[in-house]
């Protein structure tokens, strides 16, 4: 039997934006909303009956997770990375994940240019000073950032946004990719990431979590940067060893750092914040909040409200990072079913099969496979009788079927 919104659960985790809460509740979901991050027994006894569960960067959902949560149909992480879930586990069950690939882009470029800024000026030690009671009107050390090289480590949403409106303040642009990226505007791609650190004045990292980019910057790469040059990580905690760079900001090599990302961070607000990075001269430590301004969480807000929401009501997968992605017309009088699969040839021949042997009569079908899944949904006018959907889902290529008449 087909769940009607009134009986699905939600739980949002994190400080989402009340957007997302308003949006699922006005459609009759039941919503339950917490502030910081949960992991262990405390979040598998939270996801008990829940269908729906919205997170950020700090909840970690491992496969454990989601074998002691079956009721759970699908994710959203209300940010851009998506490593904080293990989603081959996911994919396994059946369960949709979905995030915000570009609505806090525009935050995280003007937090960057904030701190590239500030950092040539060395406005931080400026203000420290002012604060301390000592006034050093003197121009050494601050710079323009007009003619300087920007190193752009990563060249998607962020970086390459970054790029054009860096060119625009009068950098010289020059990025690194491993993946071959069009260059916007006078930006020149570097053939290696060596390449870049050689040429650049400020080098920032805007990569995203896969596992190859762990420990991606240490010793060496502090070490090939240019002297005197400017450092930002805004992208992910593990990608930089911190006590490399605090040996190279303390012996001058780097006269400066932003740093918005942490291996380990705290779990909710306002608890104690540890790092070998902390009381720095030119150094910022800001705590996460790259993607942290009122537009960006309203916007991802209501953005991956209205993925989870289009997914249950009416099967949609638009933009998922794990399942098939299937734009679909709006339900109609029809009844559907969702039918995610292992994909293996047959499966859409044995499905259609069985509706016609029960003389249910297909109006609408639409298939799409990723890798070892499928994801086909079916539209019919009447009813498909119980037997068939315990067929359907008793098929041995079945990893999760759903009613959503």
């Amino acid at each position: 039997m087909a769940q009607t919104t009134s009986d699905l659960r939600v739980l949002l985790l994190e400080n989402i934006h009340p957007d997302a809460a308003t949006l699922l509740s006005s459609r009759g979901f039941s919503v339950e909303t917490y502030d910081g991050a949960l992991d262990g027994d405390e979040l598998v006894k939270r996801l008990d009956g829940v269908q729906v569960l919205g997170i950020r960067s700090t909840t970690q959902l491992t496969a454990a997770v989601f074998e002691q949560a079956p009721d759970l149909l699908a994710v959203g992480a209300f940010c851009i990375g998506t490593n904080q879930i293990d989603l081959p586990a996911a994919t396994e069950r059946g369960i949709a994940a979905f995030n915000a690939p570009f609505s806090n882009t525009r935050s995280v470029v003007e937090l960057a240019l904030a701190e590239i800024i500030a950092l040539t000026r060395r406005l931080t030690d400026k203000s420290s000073g002012m604060h301390a009671g000592v006034w050093d009107k003197s121009a050494v050390g601050s710079h323009e950032i007009r003619g300087r090289a920007l190193g752009i480590v990563g060249y998607g949403n962020i970086g390459s946004q970054l790029s054009v409106i860096g060119e625009a303040l009068g950098m010289s642009v020059y990025f690194y990719d491993p993946v071959d990226k069009l260059a916007l505007g006078n930006a020149r791609r570097c053939a290696s990431l060596d390449e870049l650190l050689s040429v650049a004045d400020v080098v920032t990292l805007h990569v995203d979590g896969r596992p190859g980019n762990r420990d991606l910057f240490g010793e060496r790469e502090f070490a090939l940067m240019r002297p005197g040059s400017i450092f930002l990580n805004l992208s992910r905690g593990f990608v930089v060893d911190h006590d490399a760079l605090r040996t190279h900001i303390e012996s001058g090599h780097i006269a400066g750092a932003a740093v918005d990302v942490f291996p380990n961070e705290p779990k909710r607000r306002g608890e104690p914040f540890s790092s070998v990075l902390r009381g720095l001269p030119n150094v910022i430590l800001t705590p996460h909040v790259g993607g942290s301004t009122e537009e960006a969480q309203q916007d991802i807000g209501r953005f991956v409200a209205a993925k989870l929401l289009h997914y249950v009501v009416d099967g949609t997968t638009s933009l998922s990072v794990n399942l098939p992605a299937l734009a679909l017309p709006e339900q109609a009088s029809t009844h559907r079913l969702a039918h995610v699969h292992r994909n293996i040839p047959g499966v859409l021949a044995t499905i259609n099969g069985l509706l016609a042997e029960h003389g249910v009569n297909i109006e609408g079908q639409y298939l799409g496979t990723r890798g070892e899944v499928g994801y086909v949904i079916t539209d019919f006018g009447a009813s498909a009788p119980p037997s068939v959907l315990e067929r359907l889902a008793g098929m041995p290529e079945t990893i999760r079927l759903r009613s959503l008449s």
